[in-house]
């Protein structure tokens, strides 16, 4: 009877013994992620918003691991896009690289844009637009698959953008900005530079005709200038998806493109007897409109409103959950 009496009397004070903060410190744990889980590619770093936001840290110190866990997170997106972009390319390049013959066919080219398409088809106006059908046909068909590089990083841009806004990082959504845009430009300058030094020989590989080399050469620094300014296009508007921003960016390329660039580019190439030259100068004057637009509106952004409008998104998006197929 003694140590039965005593036994309940144990169970008694072990069921009054606290547990809560027992709970809590287990539930805490199973929210934190363990050591060894790394962060996704298509999530959010927290310890990016981290170091940006550390500042007892030197400038180039937290610029230097900022970078760092950018970067990783920027080409795990990157890469593959690129990767699938210019394979799907070079499937149809390599199509009219063994053709023989690309000038009479030049307006059927698989072109990227349907800007680029229209460069091509007012190109054929031209009086005598043989020539130069021949030498925008090689030039499009290297921007186009130049071109693929820039859209890797649009499709990076988009979901780096997104993730950070989602995840109520400010800081670091407007470093993603910085980051791509600053990679995908320097990328893009290296392939100007490569395009000029080999602008005598770069048509061989579409074409041997020396008449048609020549004519390529002409043209190669506006293929410069265009693949400089695709550099950094592309990934502002990926960044203006991730934003949200994408009826605006429709009404700035409809403006920036067929008010001013193809007017422009008809006005130079017919008006001024200035002929294919002529025109793509004007295609390029609508594309760096756009360009600086985008720059502006991009680089006076304030991130942290757009986290806010990130988050209603979420919640009104949140509160209406639909069935993904009707019955």
């Amino acid at each position: 009877m003694g140590s039965h009496h005593q036994n309940e009397e144990e169970l008694e004070n072990h069921d009054d013994t606290d547990t809560t903060p027992l709970l809590i410190s287990s539930i805490e744990q199973a929210d934190q992620p363990p050591d060894h889980i790394t962060p996704s590619a298509h999530s959010s770093d927290s310890r990016l918003e981290k170091i940006l936001s550390d500042t007892e840290l030197p400038l180039t110190n937290r610029l230097w691991q900022a970078s760092c866990i950018e970067f990783k997170l920027l080409f795990r997106l990157a890469a593959p896009a690129i990767f699938v972009y210019l394979i799907n390319n070079s499937m149809s390049l390599s199509t009219r690289i063994y053709a023989g013959h690309l000038g009479a066919s030049a307006v059927m080219l698989c072109l990227e844009t349907w800007y680029f398409q229209v460069l091509v088809l007012i190109t054929g106006l031209l009086d005598n637009p043989q020539l130069a059908l021949d030498s925008i046909a090689v030039c499009m068909a290297i921007n186009g698959l130049v071109f693929m590089v820039s859209v890797g990083f649009n499709a990076a841009a988009s979901v780096r953008v997104s993730n950070e806004l989602g995840a109520g990082n400010a800081k670091s959504a407007a470093f993603a900005v910085k980051v791509v845009n600053l990679i995908s430009f320097l990328i893009a300058v290296a392939e100007a530079i490569l395009v000029l030094s080999l602008r005598h020989v770069i048509s061989y590989a579409f074409t041997g005709g020396d008449t048609v080399a020549e004519a390529v050469s002409d043209l190669c620094p506006f293929l410069a200038v265009t693949l400089v300014l695709n550099g950094v296009q592309p990934v502002l508007s990926g960044v203006a998806v991730g934003c949200g921003w994408q009826a605006f960016v429709a009404y700035v390329n409809v403006g920036c493109y067929y008010v001013v660039g193809v007017p422009l580019g008809c006005l130079l190439g017919f008006k001024f007897d200035l002929g294919v030259k002529g025109i793509w100068s004007g295609m390029i004057g609508g594309t760096m409109m756009q360009t600086f637009i985008l720059l502006w509106v991009t680089f006076r952004t304030d991130w942290n409103k757009e986290v806010d409008k990130a988050k209603s998104r979420l919640e009104k998006w949140g509160d209406k959950k639909q069935p993904l197929l009707n019955k």
